[in-house]
């Protein structure tokens, strides 16, 4: 697996370039914000995009949404409850110049679909609570758990449409029986694993 982690934008949050090494085809996670500097480790890599995933529709994981679509074509791909975030103007102005509406997704997501980047195959973990459409994308080793789980924290329950208690039920049901040594890619601050998390989060 190809995996590039870039921290973007005011709120510093985590955008992943992941590809498969052989086909070279590309997906990426949260283009927060700095669409050229995305742009730029997608040349480096020499991958083809086809798919932008958004764990969740907060603008500071799709702030540059709009203009690595156009300058890749490839499909957005979100939960069907996130989905009407992105047509929402609210805070726009918060995280981003413009105030145009973002593009609509192309994919609506539910839980247990598999999202494939060449031979890699990702499994979508519906995980309500930061927001009531929240994913997290899993595969063999690795999830990228978006706000829903960060090292020794959660993400805030303090929003319209959010959930403190489930998205504690999220992180027990989804997350936590993943193998201990599972790498977890959070949407904001350095990794960590499910082993790490299981013992020392103090929310868990």
């Amino acid at each position: 697996m190809i995996l590039r982690k870039l921290q973007l934008g005011m709120f510093a949050s985590n955008c992943y370039v992941v590809g498969d090494e052989s086909s070279k085809d590309g997906m990426i996670i949260d283009p927060g914000a700095e669409a050229d500097q995305i742009m730029r480790v997608v040349g480096d890599l020499g991958l083809n995009i086809k798919l932008i995933v958004l764990t969740h529709g907060h603008m500071d994981h799709v702030g540059a949404l709009k203009e690595v679509k156009e300058v890749t074509g490839a499909q957005i791909a979100i939960h069907a409850d996130d989905a009407p975030s992105l047509q929402d103007n609210t805070m726009r102005h918060v995280f981003s110049r413009s105030s145009e509406s973002l593009p609509p997704p192309d994919v609506l997501l539910k839980e247990g679909d598999t999202v494939d980047v060449g031979e890699l195959h990702f499994r979508i973990l519906h995980t309500p609570g930061h927001t009531p459409g929240g994913i997290c994308l899993s595969a063999e080793g690795i999830v990228f758990t978006g706000d829903t789980l960060f090292n020794f924290g959660i993400g805030r329950a303090d929003f319209p449409g959010a959930s403190y208690d489930q998205e504690l039920e999220s992180i027990r049901t989804k997350l936590m029986p993943l193998p201990d040594n599972t790498i977890v890619c959070p949407g904001h601050g350095p990794d960590t694993t499910i082993g790490v998390e299981r013992r020392v989060n103090p929310f868990l």
